[in-house]
């Protein structure tokens, strides 16, 4: 086996998995619906065509383009340093490398409509009665159950490995 099937960028299959069917859900939502039109799906849950300029919660969305390319950065410098955690992971590492994976192909997905379009699309609309959580996509959904993979698996490694991996 190569050296790196053995580390953790066997999984990086994962990375072209995301970024796929985020583009492919994009590319469907801005062919098929009109901006901020609503369509309804199942209850609880709308398909709402959105245009996101900032960040998580449109955060900094109102200032005027420069966040444009400063979240790029971030979204470039996170997935760096994650191909680089995957590398030096062993592969059989399955829930960080997995996490890491779809971190990065969230953050390459949300990238790219940035670096394209200058705003993310965003179509995942979540409403409980009269209230909706921001509207997301697929490559946020990527990066979520990344993040909390990450904190999962946090309180599953042994005590007893993450006193050896600091010795």
């Amino acid at each position: 086996m190569s050296k790196l099937c053995s580390t953790g960028l066997r999984w990086s299959w994962l990375v072209l998995v995301v970024i796929a069917i985020d583009f492919a859900s994009k590319q469907w939502i801005m062919s098929n619906m009109m901006l901020h039109e609503t369509k309804p799906l199942i209850p609880f849950l709308n398909l709402f065509y959105a245009h996101n300029y900032g960040a998580a919660f449109s955060f900094l969305a109102d200032k005027g383009g420069w966040q444009r390319w400063f979240f790029a950065g971030i979204a470039i410098a996170i997935a760096v340093a994650l191909v680089v955690m995957m590398y030096r992971n062993a592969a059989h590492n399955k829930i960080a490398n997995i996490a890491y994976a779809l971190i990065i192909g969230g953050a390459l997905g949300n990238l790219f409509d940035r670096a394209y379009h200058g705003f993310v699309v965003d179509f995942i609309d979540f409403y409980i009665g009269d209230w909706h959580f921001a509207t997301f996509n697929i490559a946020d959904c990527g990066i979520c159950i990344g993040a909390a993979l990450v904190v999962l698996e946090g309180f599953l490694t042994p005590k007893d490995k993450q006193v050896k991996e600091k010795g």
